[in-house]
């Protein structure tokens, strides 16, 4: 089923007609940018629609979208939506069930006052990303675990754990030329073991 909504997507183009079928669901399970920046896009316009006239606050629709967004998310990778031409619809029910989980959690608290509201920290934190980023590191270190030990111990202290370069190079016991050189080569085998465990292209490391 192809779906179109004339709105703009962050980068200001309207949203194009894109099929629900399990190919949109393979794409967004392997982080696919494009199709998350359409099914972010496509389904906030949605749901900001659908809360517009239930909520009064921008925060509590905004907080509703974020919690329904990471429901489906969970369910994605749990392998739970078993009709992906009925996405709408799933994404819908989500959206129904945190609304009436804000009502109920509304409804037992008394509204903050003014001091209690500026100890509340911000939650400026877009979960949809932040999940889908979780899922790629957690992708990155099987692939980790699959190299040499020294490919490993090289591409985790320098991408992952940030080490300063000249730490790096006396743990390796070489100058800063050398460890370019051991860098690509581990890059090389990260990405030769991606494409062959993952079977599509792997994140790009910064360079060094």
């Amino acid at each position: 089923m192809l779906h179109f909504l004339t709105l703009q997507n962050p980068r200001g183009k309207c949203l194009q007609f894109q099929p629900f079928d399990e190919s949109y669901l393979s794409r967004l399970r392997s982080a696919d940018f494009r199709t998350q920046e359409h099914f972010s896009a496509y389904f906030g316009a949605l749901i900001k629609i659908k809360l517009g006239s239930r909520l009064k606050s921008p925060e509590a629709i905004e907080d509703v979208r974020q919690e329904t967004f990471t429901r489906f998310l969970v369910a994605l990778r749990d392998g739970k939506i078993l009709q992906p031409e009925r996405l709408g619809s799933f994404v819908n029910s989500i959206c129904n069930n945190v609304l009436l989980e804000h009502y109920r959690s509304a409804s037992r608290h008394a509204p903050l006052d003014e001091e209690q509201a500026k100890n509340v920290p911000a939650l400026n934190v877009d979960l949809l990303a932040a999940l889908t980023a979780s899922e790629q590191e957690k992708k990155v270190r099987e692939i980790l675990e699959k190299l040499s030990e020294r490919d490993r111990r090289l591409l985790r202290e320098v991408f992952l754990e940030e080490r300063d370069k000249d730490e790096v190079c006396r743990n390796f016991g070489v100058d800063r030329e050398y460890l370019r050189v051991l860098l690509h080569r581990a890059k090389q085998a990260f990405k030769s073991s991606y494409l062959k465990h993952k079977g599509k292209n792997p994140p790009d490391f910064v360079p060094a």
